[in-house]
C-alpha cells in the first residue's frame, strides 16, 4: 500500500472517531444517557463524566494516533511506540468488554443506539483493520507492553477514587458501592490481564505481517 493510501484510511479512521465522539458530546449536551437511567444530573457533571468513561478516551486516543499516522505514515520513536501500542490495547478492549459485558445490559434506541455502536464496535474495528492493512509494521513491541499499561491502571486508581468520593461510577463492573471491593478489585485484575494478552497478541501479529511484507517487498524489488 502507498504512502498517500495509508494517509488516507488512517485519516477515515480518525474522522469516524472524531464524528462518534462529538455525537456522543452532543447527546449528553442534550440530556441523552447512555448508561445511566435515573435523574439526569447538571450540564457541567455531565461533561466531566463524559470525559471520564474509557470509552471516550480509547476514541479519543485513536483520532490523536490516526491523524498522526494520517500526517506520517512512517511515524516511530520509543514513547510513539508505547502511545501507538497502548491505543491498539485500549480500543480492542473497549470493544470486546463492551461487546461480552455490557451490550446485553444496554437498551439504546434511535441516535443513542447508533453512537454507542460507532464508539464500540465501528471505531475498534476500523482501528484494527486500518492498522493490519496500512501499518506501520514494526511500532507493536514487547518492550511497548508494560509501559502501555500505565494508563488503563492510572484511570482504574483515578476512577475508583472518584467513584468513592463522590458515588459515581462510569461501568457497573466497577461499582464498589453495589459489587464491594473484592469483586470489583478482582474484575480491575482481569481486565489488567486482559490489557496485557491483548498487547502480547498485538506484538504477534505485527511481527507475523512483518515477516510477510519482508518477502513482498523483496519479490516487488526483483520483478523491477
Amino acid at each position: 500500500m502507498s504512502p498517500s493510501s495509508r494517509r488516507v484510511v488512517h485519516g477515515v479512521v480518525g474522522a469516524v472517531a472524531v464524528a462518534a465522539i462529538l455525537w456522543q458530546l452532543a447527546l449528553v449536551v442534550s440530556g441523552a444517557s447512555v448508561l445511566e437511567t435515573a435523574a439526569q444530573p447538571g450540564l457541567v457533571t455531565r461533561l466531566a463524566r463524559f470525559v471520564s468513561y474509557f470509552t471516550i478516551l480509547s476514541n479519543l486516543l485513536v483520532a490523536g494516533v490516526s491523524f498522526a499516522l494520517a500526517r506520517d505514515p512512517a511515524r516511530d520513536g520509543r514513547r510513539w511506540r508505547v502511545v501507538h501500542l497502548a491505543t491498539l490495547s485500549s480500543i480492542t478492549v473497549t470493544g470486546v468488554v463492551h461487546w461480552f459485558f455490557l451490550r446485553p445490559i444496554l437498551d439504546l434506541q434511535g441516535a443513542s443506539y447508533v453512537v454507542d455502536k460507532l464508539l464500540h464496535v465501528v471505531v475498534p474495528v476500523l482501528a484494527v483493520v486500518a492498522w493490519v492493512v496500512a501499518g506501520p509494521r514494526g511500532r507493536a513491541v514487547r518492550a511497548a507492553i508494560l509501559p502501555s499499561l500505565g494508563w488503563p491502571l492510572l484511570w482504574g486508581a483515578l476512577t475508583l477514587a472518584r467513584g468513592t468520593a463522590t458515588g459515581w461510577w462510569p461501568y457497573p463492573f466497577i461499582d464498589a458501592d453495589t459489587l464491594g471491593w473484592g469483586r470489583v478489585l478482582l474484575n480491575l485484575v482481569a481486565i489488567a490481564v486482559l490489557f496485557a494478552v491483548v498487547g502480547r497478541a498485538l506484538v504477534a501479529v505485527d511481527r507475523a505481517l512483518a515477516a510477510r511484507q519482508v518477502p513482498a517487498e523483496r519479490s516487488g524489488r526483483s520483478a523491477d
